[in-house]
């Protein structure tokens, strides 16, 4: 490889890890398919370097396919709810400006992807997402560009336009996530329940390895009634080390249980409320988040 086409590979690095990861919602296992890609590139032997964002695309596309067959597999006997990857970010890490270089996704698209087909799948991140043209997407697909708009069309009946679905106000989110942390760090049901909207929901992924909650909790009422049970076995021993960050781009924790445990807590807020919590405690997952834990210490 080339130092020409070794630097035009890092150009595409975050695009293609972004894909990858939409694709299985391992973060670990994306870079896996892209450093796969990466030595597929640096053969060169099939690489069309005239445009080689597409031809990347449909490199790690294909190896995304194949993972996901054992992938499926694994998730049909996963214990309890499953979350994808979290990644964190400090808060005070710029927002990427371009889609291609936004890595981290929203866990309720995250989510909602997982009802698709691994070829709505692809189709709908690869146009949807990434604004590819229907002729990259079929020579990715290895099929017509008739069978990759049906295929597109499926997709958006179930997930909707993420574009305008899944955009935050930043500055509400941080003021109501900062409040709900106040009040879980202090046990106060009260601010906690008027917090969450009447519909929320509650997501904790354990994976069958830590401790966790084995189903979905659903309703303002029934999930601050569980933080409160929480509080009173543990009191202010609940978290005994946190830090604000973003996880997916959502306001979060990454905290400490008072087991030890590492675990991520982020909120997805829509309207001043609190829609969704999404708790990530199986430590497969947590590999990344594990760099953001520092030497204990109060939240400033």
């Amino acid at each position: 490889m080339t130092e020409t086409s070794a630097t035009e590979f890092e150009r595409h690095r975050p695009f293609l890890t972004a894909l990858a990861y939409r694709m299985l919602g391992s973060f670990a296992d994306a870079q896996d398919i892209v450093q796969e890609a990466f030595l597929r590139f640096h053969g060169g032997a099939t690489a069309d370097l005239a445009t080689p964002r597409a031809w990347l695309a449909r490199i790690v596309t294909r190896l995304c396919l194949d993972a996901m067959k054992s992938a499926r597999a694994r998730r049909e006997s996963y214990v309890g709810p499953w979350l994808p990857e979290p990644i964190v970010e400090r808060l005070e890490a710029p927002e990427p400006v371009s889609a291609d270089d936004r890595v981290a996704a929203p866990v309720a698209l995250m989510l909602l992807l997982e009802r698709l087909s691994p070829l709505e799948r692809a189709a709908f991140i690869l146009h949807d997402l990434f604004e590819m043209e229907f002729s990259e997407i079929a020579a990715a697909l290895d099929r017509s560009e008739a069978a990759c708009r049906q295929l597109v069309v499926r997709a958006r009946e179930h997930v909707g336009e993420p574009k305008r679905r899944f955009e935050i106000d930043r500055d509400e989110a941080t003021r109501v996530a900062t409040a709900f942390f106040d009040a879980l760090r202090t046990g106060n049901a009260v601010v906690l329940r008027d917090l969450l909207a009447e519909a929320a929901t509650f997501h904790a992924d354990g994976g069958g390895k830590v401790p966790a909650i084995l189903q979905v909790l659903r309703g303002a009422e029934r999930i601050a009634r569980f933080f409160a049970g929480v509080f009173g076995r543990y009191g202010e021993r609940m978290i005994p080390w946190s830090r604000p960050v973003r996880i997916n781009g959502l306001p979060g924790l990454i905290s400490i249980d008072p087991a030890g445990y590492v675990q991520t807590i982020a909120l997805e807020i829509d309207g001043g409320k609190i829609v969704a919590v999404y708790v990530v405690r199986n430590p497969d997952k947590l590999a990344g988040a594990a760099a953001h834990v520092t030497a204990p210490g109060p939240l400033p």
